[in-house]
């Protein structure tokens, strides 16, 4: 799929109306968004900024990761003023995170400026956050690891000619970074190397100081192992399918949603997701818009649903990259911005799953796991009841 992005520079105080000549309306929002700043994911055996070094320790979201979400709310606020109410309503909004401190913290954040309080004796008035166990969210946070299918296409893309090669270019480098952080040689994978970069980006943003290996020339080749990586996982080689175990099922509900505006069977006016750079990555990704560079904290994916005049539906999309300044339309391939319905739905249908743990390939070990329970529990029972005949006989 051909990844395009239209860009349109907006000022935050001429944002686009919510209806355009009285020509359309708009009927329904979704949003995804990346968490605020935060703590890094963990560290290495050289590193000199322990987790003592972080007020709230690793993982977690920071001071200015609450204001850039704050700050977010606002821009929210601003452009919706005209759709949704001052303050909060259950019957217009639902909002839903991964099950992290730093996701639902970003949420909170969010907010309190989405629904400012304009009046000091009402008090503060707390808004609902949904979530569930990370390892049953295949929504908002897919375990790719578990599933079958999607380990299997990883295996192939590693064994790609151009795969090979970038690893081959980069031994050297690998082998600096064992010298360098401590950790032993199998656990510098591509992921080993991202979470040293992101140690190090962390403290870096933090004004901490870095250790003297950790270069400009460094940190350019760790960023551009992390853009490989991502790359890695969600194209290079059979990036459709890919997209069916990653940011398809959040594609689908977000369409899912809209279906039910047609058929009036959605009272909501917007669902907003508080997530992480992983997801905007694998909804990008599905989308085929995509544009190689990781999302920084706070970057918000927003869909827009319209009725036009004649009655018809079709799809706004923008990204807000965190900047103050710009907001981008992307275009999906094959579509013009504003996008009909029909023509959307068509165009992403290949990426959506019908079954993903069927597609997934995950029954068959499913199917053993519970037949080595039962056997399991069978075993145990058989031995239970010997057990009382052995003490009845005892008796």
């Amino acid at each position: 799929m051909r990844r395009t992005l239209t860009v349109l520079v907006v000022l935050l105080h001429t944002v686009l109306p919510l209806t355009v000549a009285q020509e359309r309306t708009l009927r329904f929002v979704t949003l995804v968004y990346r968490h605020g700043d935060r703590s890094p994911l963990g560290t290495y055996p050289t590193d000199p900024h322990k987790e003592s070094a972080w007020p709230q320790g690793f993982q977690q979201l920071t001071e200015v990761g609450i204001l850039q979400q704050k700050a977010l709310g606002r821009f929210l606020r601003k452009k919706y003023a005209d759709f949704l109410s001052a303050s909060y309503k259950p019957q217009e909004i639902y909002v839903r995170s991964t099950d992290y401190d730093r996701t639902i913290m970003s949420a909170q954040a969010n907010l309190m400026g989405l629904y400012p309080n304009s009046d000091p004796k009402a008090g503060w008035k707390p808004v609902p956050i949904h979530t569930m166990p990370v390892k049953y969210d295949k929504l908002l946070k897919p375990p790719t690891r578990t599933c079958q299918r999607y380990q299997q296409l990883m295996e192939e893309t590693i064994s790609l000619p151009n795969y090979q090669a970038k690893m081959e270019s980069w031994k050297g480098f690998i082998a600096e970074m064992v010298n360098n952080t401590g950790l032993k040689p199998e656990q510098l994978t591509l992921r080993g190397l991202w979470k040293v970069y992101d140690s190090l980006f962390c403290q870096k943003a933090h004004n901490m100081t870095l250790p003297t290996w950790a270069t400009p020339k460094v940190l350019a080749t760790l960023s551009e192992i992390e853009a490989f990586n991502v790359e890695a996982h969600i194209g290079m080689h059979a990036s459709q399918e890919k997209a069916r175990f990653t940011g398809g099922l959040l594609l689908g509900a977000i369409l899912n949603n809209f279906s039910r505006i047609v058929c009036r069977d959605q009272p909501l006016k917007m669902i907003i997701y508080s997530a992480h750079d992983s997801t905007l990555i694998a909804l990008q990704g599905a989308l085929g818009v995509y544009n190689g560079h990781p999302p920084p904290y706070a970057a918000c994916h927003g869909f827009e649903f319209y009725q036009e005049k004649n009655n018809s539906f079709s799809i706004d999309m923008f990204y807000w990259n965190g900047s103050s300044q710009l907001i981008y339309r992307p275009a999906l391939p094959g579509c013009l911005i504003p996008c009909p319905l029909p023509l959307f739905t068509r165009l992403t249908h290949p990426v959506i799953p019908k079954d993903w743990d069927a597609e997934c390939q995950n029954s068959q070990k499913g199917k053993g796991n519970t037949v080595r329970a039962l056997a399991v529990a069978v075993g145990l029972l058989s031995m239970a009841l010997i057990g009382l005949g052995i003490l009845y006989w005892r008796r």
